[in-house]
């Protein structure tokens, strides 16, 4: 307000009819050598305060003296760079219109995007119409779904924040119900379900209260190729910065990895090599039409947790599996491996804890070395084990990690990077609107004990 105010007294012809204020000028008389612009974010359609350095950007140096941990030190990947090591992990909100995006998701990502975090994903958003999960899943399957998804993009843009979006099928676990309604009910004709429209790699249902699938023909196969690929498209049209293929969870292509559940007999089935095909045919068209600077991410299922199970005696995806997978994909393309876990049995015995699955990410982080980057997710809530996750070297199993992703902690605290590096006594800069309020007026400077913890932070 002060910079605006200063602007209009030095420049009243600007156009907009204002009176002088009657109050007396401050002691301090304001200069108007030249004006004081509040710079306008370039190439959005929409004027909001240009961020830059951009939120969650650590301060260079220090105020403390303190090195600044990994957690917060940049990572480049191809033409993108992020400020800091922590990104939004996609998350289903259930809220979508036949695919289209609500008011909903505008507000629920730009919390995130204005705080700081290095990426936001946007949620699995189905290539096909019988690829979500609920009748309500978010979707990329029509060209007019470019509009809703493109104002994200705008609005991560105006923010100088990166933003990406992860591309799926949900296979034998589409047609279900919102999670808060059901643990897994069948999503009726009724309530805008498709039931009879349901596919697999085989048709055996996740569970009994799943729709059962029907087994892919390669004709189906084929056509879903292509409509994603269309959908990899329709995001690069968008404006994303990064592209995830979502293979993970017991969506489809996950399903095809796993030998309990992929029973197929041709070139999709039977050895590790084909159930893997699928997945290497959508990575390799990815990678040929995406820009050669946009960043590709791929989720699995480091474990199908049936090896934990003593009551499963069959085959099943283990993290050998993934491992050798993981190398085929570094030699692909694959920028970055988000290594996840579970959802595809409903025999699965999950072993949890805090970074439960920061193990599997070790183990393939260290057999591909700089091939690849790896990142972790899955209850990590705190900045401590964030930082410790990532920086590895308690043994020689603990190996460092390159990113961290976090997601229903997003959803409790959209600011969760400012209290992450909090916790680590790191100073971090914060979108102008929100800092000044912490760190004073005419921002740039550390205001000593503003936040009433004896802390200096600059904004």
């Amino acid at each position: 307000m002060a910079a605006y105010l200063t602007q209009r007294i030095c420049h009243p012809h600007h156009g907009i009819p204002v009176s002088r204020p009657e109050t007396p000028a401050p002691e301090k008389e304001i200069k108007c050598h030249k004006p004081i612009h509040n710079k306008a974010s370039k190439g959005v359609p929409f004027f909001t305060p240009e961020q830059d350095p951009r939120s969650g950007t650590a301060i260079q140096p220090q105020p403390s003296g303190k090195s600044i941990p990994k957690l917060f030190t940049p990572l480049k990947i191809r033409g993108v760079e992020m400020q800091n090591r922590i990104w939004v992990a996609p998350m289903c909100q259930y809220s979508a219109h036949e695919g289209f995006h609500t008011p909903w998701h505008i507000t629920h990502y730009g919390g995130m995007l204005q705080r700081g975090p290095g990426l936001v994903m946007i949620e699995a958003t189905a290539v096909q119409a019988n690829g979500r999960i609920t009748p309500e899943d978010s979707g990329i399957w029509l060209d007019a779904h470019v509009d809703t998804l493109k104002k994200h993009v705008d609005f991560a843009h105006s923010q100088n924040a990166l933003i990406g979006i992860q591309l799926a099928h949900a296979g034998r676990k589409a047609s279900t119900v919102a999670p808060w309604l059901s643990s897994g009910a069948t999503a009726s004709k009724e309530v805008g379900g498709w039931p009879d429209d349901v596919v697999g790699p085989s048709d055996e249902a996740f569970n009994e209260h799943f729709p059962t699938p029907r087994a892919m023909t390669i004709a189906e196969i084929d056509q879903f190729k292509h409509d994603f690929i269309s959908g990899v498209n329709r995001a690069v049209g968008a404006g994303f910065d990064v592209i995830e293929l979502h293979f993970a969870h017991g969506y489809l292509v996950s399903s095809f990895f796993s030998p309990a559940v992929n029973k197929r007999t041709d070139k999709y089935g039977g050895s590790f090599e084909n159930r893997i095909r699928l997945a290497l045919e959508l990575v390799d068209a990815t990678r040929e039409v995406i820009p050669k600077d946009m960043p590709l991410f791929v989720r699995i299922s480091a474990t199908e947790w049936l090896d934990t199970n003593p009551d499963w005696k069959g085959e099943s995806w283990t993290i050998d599996e993934s491992v050798k997978l993981a190398k085929i994909l570094a030699e692909r393309g694959v920028d970055v491996l988000d290594v996840s876990s579970g959802g595809n049995h409903a025999q699965q015995k999950i072993i949890g804890g805090p970074a439960y699955q920061a193990p599997f990410a070790k183990k393939i982080k260290a057999a591909v070395g700089d091939k690849m980057l790896v990142s972790s997710v899955g209850n990590i809530k705190t900045g401590q084990v964030a930082q410790d996750v990532i920086s590895g070297g308690k043994d020689e199993d603990d190996t460092p990690l390159d990113l961290i992703a976090a997601a229903r902690m997003f959803q409790k605290n959209p600011g969760l990077v400012w209290a992450w590096a909090d916790e680590l006594e790191t100073d971090i800069h914060v979108a102008h609107q929100i800092g000044w309020g912490f760190g004073g007026r005419a921002g740039g400077k550390a205001h000593k004990d503003a936040f009433g913890d004896g802390k200096h932070r600059k904004h």
